[in-house]
């Protein structure tokens, strides 16, 4: 059996009941049984399952001070501790790598406009590159992505530019939503890719429905969704479990355990284990990995898909990474975790840096002042579009009322109307505030 087949094996208890007897519907870890995705309890009139006569609570059998261990394939030095799921190609490598350098970039420059008020809001991605490159790597182009707010690597893995990420941030002409949307609330139809939405946890369920209608239509693809930890509190990440397990829906939920919701931790956020021990009780396999390692994210995120394509079953994975930066920039983490903590983090586990060891040690990595000049080169075209973006003008107004119906309802027609009145009436206004912002 091999290192990641052993780890998708669950079981629903650690020796949950006393010796005397054991239920079907909680088997002991010590038997080595996997668990069955959507078995439900008996309910015939004949009471067919065992009983036991001795009074025992079920204990919490994983704490949070037992935490389950994280597939891992390199350790932070780059060094791989299991060959087998060392993917040793070259131009898949160079390109994650490649890829969180130009996520990078993007993060730097876009923090830095927002602090000079040019947007109104960003959303960086330090410390998370390695769950969204690995994962991004694991999926075909047919798969349906359903996202957070954090999984702007995702697209740009599938090829959304820097241009149409900046497009939307400034919500110009060229921005999709059509400068509706709040900045970093990506979508492209294209890409299979939905627009993100800003209330917690809303994507779970409507992924689930994504992935059932997949089954239904008997397609070779399967819908993935991204949520943090803190989304895992919500009730539709519950809803979205219970309603995939029951439907057998070719889903992935990809949970990017950072160890921060906003500013509530993980200590304050659960006693059990993680997230990982939910799956298990609502029938649906479960794996937590290591969030920092690329490749023990692909290689998970590679299985659950296969299995979800092939056998038609949902799969939870888990990666325990750590949110370097600030929840949003609307935030100051430094008022809620140190920076000794977040200092020792960007130091010992960036998965920039893990992956950059791991080319070295391949022999694959340029040289310092080459990568040097590659990163200044990355930020420079950052610039460019930012600088493209800026000049483009807004859209127009008539947008306010399209994209919704296909024909307009009165009500909306009677606000339409009454707007073109106002614009026509202060037209000198407007022109004038829309030539300062020229």
């Amino acid at each position: 059996m091999s290192l990641l087949s052993a780890a998708f094996r669950l079981s629903a208890c650690r020796a949950a009941l006393r010796p005397a007897a054991s239920s079907r519907l909680y088997p002991c870890a010590s038997a080595g049984l996997r668990l069955q995705p959507g078995r439900a309890a008996s309910v015939s009139a004949t009471n067919d399952n065992e009983w036991i006569h001795k009074f025992a609570f079920e204990e919490n059998f994983n704490a949070i001070d037992r935490p389950r261990p994280s597939f891992q394939v390199m350790d932070t030095s780059g060094e791989v501790l299991a060959p087998e799921y060392d993917p040793n190609d070259k131009d898949l490598s160079w390109r994650m790598y490649t890829t969180m350098l130009q996520l990078n970039a993007l993060d730097n420059v876009m923090y830095d406009i927002q602090r000079q008020g040019k947007i109104s809001f960003y959303m960086t991605h330090y410390g998370e590159e390695a769950a969204l490159m690995g994962s991004a790597s694991s999926l075909n182009s047919e798969d349906v992505v359903y996202g957070q707010y954090r999984e702007a690597g995702v697209l740009m893995w599938r090829g959304y530019t820097t241009q149409q990420m900046i497009d939307q941030c400034f919500g110009n002409k060229d921005d999709p939503g059509r400068g509706r949307q709040m900045p970093v609330h990506y979508g492209c139809p294209e890409l299979n890719f939905h627009t993100i939405s800003s209330p917690l946890g809303t994507q779970i369920p409507q992924a689930v429905g994504s992935a059932y209608a997949q089954k239904l239509r008997k397609e070779n693809a399967c819908t993935i969704v991204y949520m943090g930890d803190g989304a895992a509190s919500e009730g539709d990440f519950h809803a979205g479990l219970n309603f995939a397990a029951t439907l057998r829906a070719p889903v992935i939920f990809f949970c990017r355990n950072n160890k921060y919701a906003i500013s509530t931790s993980v200590k304050e956020q659960y006693r059990g284990d993680g997230i990982v021990s939910r799956g298990v009780g609502y029938g649906i396999d479960a794996i937590r990995v290591d969030g920092n390692d690329v490749f023990a994210v692909q290689h998970a995120t590679r299985e659950a898909r296969r299995r979800a394509v092939e056998e038609q079953k949902p799969t939870l994975i888990e990666a325990m990474t750590y949110r370097v930066g600030h929840h949003s920039t609307s935030d100051d983490s430094t008022r809620y975790r140190s920076m000794e903590e977040i200092e020792a983090w960007k130091e010992n586990n960036n998965p920039i840096t893990r992956l950059a060891r791991y080319l070295e040690k391949k022999g694959w990595f340029h040289s310092e002042a080459e990568d040097a000049e590659m990163r200044k080169s990355m930020r420079k075209k950052v610039v460019q579009a930012l600088r493209l973006a800026e000049k483009k003008p807004f859209p127009a107004v008539e947008h306010l009322f399209s994209d919704v119906y296909d024909v307009l309802p009165s009500h909306l027609q009677e606000q339409k109307n009454s707007l073109d009145k106002h614009l026509a009436r202060h037209q000198a206004d407007y022109e004038k505030i829309l030539s300062q912002h020229a």
